[in-house]
C-alpha cells in the first residue's frame, strides 16, 4: 500500500453560510484554496504566498488561526495517495479573484458535496457540523 501523503495548507473563507472553494483549469472538482509549502516555509508564509497567487488576497499575518487538519484521497491519483490539508481562518484585504491555475471560485455548502474533492467534502462536512455553513 502506498503511504504517500501530499502536505498542503488551505484557507477557510466564509460568506453567507457558505465556504469559498476553487477549481483548477482542467479539473472538475472543487477544493479549498491554498497549496503546498515550499522549502523552509512556515504554514503562515505558505498560506500567504498561495492565497496571493491563487486569489490575489493579502492575508493579515496576525489574524491567521488554525481550524483543523484533514486527510483524504488525493484528487486524480489512482495509487492511494492521500492529501493532508492544514486549514486556517484569516482576515485579508481585497476580494477573492481567481488567478494563476484557478479557473473558478464558488461559494459552496453541504448541499454541494458532489462538486468537491474527497478531502474538500470532509472539510465542508466538518464546517457544517460546527455550524459554520449550511
Amino acid at each position: 500500500m502506498n503511504s504517500k501523503i501530499i502536505d498542503k495548507l488551505g484557507l477557510i473563507t466564509l460568506r453567507d453560510r457558505k465556504v469559498a472553494m476553487v477549481r483548477s483549469h482542467n479539473k472538475t472538482l472543487f477544493y479549498i484554496p491554498g497549496g503546498k509549502r515550499e522549502l523552509n516555509e512556515t504554514d503562515e508564509q505558505a498560506l500567504c504566498r498561495e492565497l496571493d497567487e491563487e486569489l490575489t488576497l493579502t492575508l493579515h499575518l496576525d489574524s491567521i488561526r488554525f481550524y483543523g487538519e484533514f486527510i483524504g484521497l488525493a484528487d486524480g491519483k489512482q495509487d492511494g495517495t492521500q492529501v493532508r490539508i492544514r486549514c486556517y481562518f484569516a482576515d485579508y484585504d481585497g476580494s477573492p479573484i481567481p488567478a494563476a491555475e484557478i479557473a473558478e471560485l464558488a461559494w459552496l455548502d453541504s448541499h454541494d458535496l458532489p462538486l468537491c474533492s474527497t478531502t474538500a467534502a470532509i472539510i465542508v462536512s466538518q464546517l457544517q457540523q460546527d455550524g459554520l455553513i449550511n
